[in-house]
């Protein structure tokens, strides 16, 4: 509504309570914006999104080197094809857990803890495994503790 004043001869706006309420709002956008996007605060943090990406590297890695090791792997020693098998396993396991990493209270520590997990304890079996020399496994014990305290981080 509009009234018009008699002393200066401008138009003043009389708005309703609504419409003052709404005034200066942004209109709402399709959710169409990445997490970090639509909270400014998260303006310098990665998106959580972005374990789905290293969960789908890992899982095409951990097929392949699975696939390896069942049917084309020929170690000397058999006692090796074991090692292979655990780092396999450990290395599906943990890859199918990063998918859920975006949906943690703190995404970044739980992948990247699962992540280094990988890294350390599977690629140090996949390489014991494939050189048939164990002085290899010294970062075993580390991707073990990584694993830990990846699962250990989602009590907080």
């Amino acid at each position: 509504m509009s009234a018009v004043d008699s002393k200066q001869g401008e138009r003043q706006v009389v708005l309703t309570s609504n419409q003052r309420h709404h005034m200066g709002k942004k209109k709402k956008e399709p959710f169409t914006k990445s997490l970090v996007e639509a909270n400014p605060k998260a303006k310098n943090k990665m998106n959580p999104l972005y374990w789905h990406k290293v969960a789908a590297i890992s899982g095409v890695a951990a097929l392949g080197l699975g696939t390896y090791g069942a049917h084309g792997f020929k170690p000397k020693n058999p006692a090796y094809k074991e090692v292979w098998q655990t780092a396999s396993l450990y290395h599906l396991v943990h890859t199918a857990a990063l998918l859920a990493a975006p949906s943690t209270k703190n995404p970044n520590i739980f992948g990247g803890l699962l992540t280094a997990g990988i890294l350390a304890f599977s690629g140090t079996c996949y390489t014991v495994a494939l050189l048939e020399d164990r002085k290899y496994s010294s970062l075993a014990p580390f991707g073990g503790f990584a694993f830990i305290g990846a699962w250990a981080s989602l009590l907080f």
